[in-house]
């Protein structure tokens, strides 16, 4: 998406059914349409009357928003969290069938968390323990290091890199599986796009050192 003011809600990069049946076409058009969209309308209308923080990028928005007038700090915070958050959560799903890391990516998930079925005990853990609204990562450090962190409500995962995002806020999960967080959390991560993530991830830690 843009990588400044003013912003506009990227589409949704598959059909409203493409997710079936982890997840249905009602809960997409909610969560993209409208709650992704509301973050994006009200980070514009935040910065729209702030011409000297029109030209910061997303990123700096989510990491300097301390930095910011007091008037729109915690709703650029908020907001700005929100576009970033969303916009990674949609782009790194992909329909069934379920995928697996590939390359530097399946390496590291070994040397991190034993394998795939350890990191995916350490997402569940983080997401089912986030406490109300919020965010369960796979995050890239230093060197290349994968970590599972959690965040509350859209506070982002920075200065970590987010890999992907089990979006735990009742509004991604709850029209179709009520107050079911894990059922949710198991769909979620049979649609995670593990092909593309290895991309990125290969990207990232290409002048890393390899560990053992």
């Amino acid at each position: 998406m843009e990588q400044h003011y003013p912003f506009t809600l990227p589409p949704l990069p598959y059909g409203y059914d493409a997710l079936l049946p982890e997840l249905d076409e009602r809960t997409l058009h909610f969560h993209h349409d409208k709650h992704f969209s509301t973050y994006v309308e009200n980070l514009n209308k935040l910065l729209e009357k702030h011409p000297d923080y029109q030209d910061w990028p997303l990123e700096r928005l989510t990491g300097d928003w301390r930095q910011l007038p007091e008037d729109i700090r915690q709703g650029v915070r908020n907001n700005a969290g929100g576009v970033a958050n969303h916009d990674l959560y949609f782009q790194t799903l992909a329909p069934l069938p379920a995928t697996e890391p590939e390359g530097a990516l399946a390496e590291a998930v070994r040397r991190d968390f034993g394998d795939l079925s350890g990191l995916k005990a350490a997402m569940k853990t983080a997401a089912l323990g986030q406490f109300g609204s919020g965010w369960a990562w796979l995050a890239c450090g230093q060197e290349g290091r994968l970590s599972v962190v959690k965040t509350a409500n859209q506070d982002t995962v920075q200065p970590l890199i987010p890999l992907t995002g089990c979006d735990v806020w009742e509004h991604a999960y709850y029209l179709g599986y009520q107050n079911r967080r894990g059922d949710y959390f198991e769909s979620w991560w049979r649609l995670v796009n593990w092909p593309q993530l290895s991309e990125v991830y290969c990207r990232l830690t290409a002048t890393c050192p390899r560990h053992p």
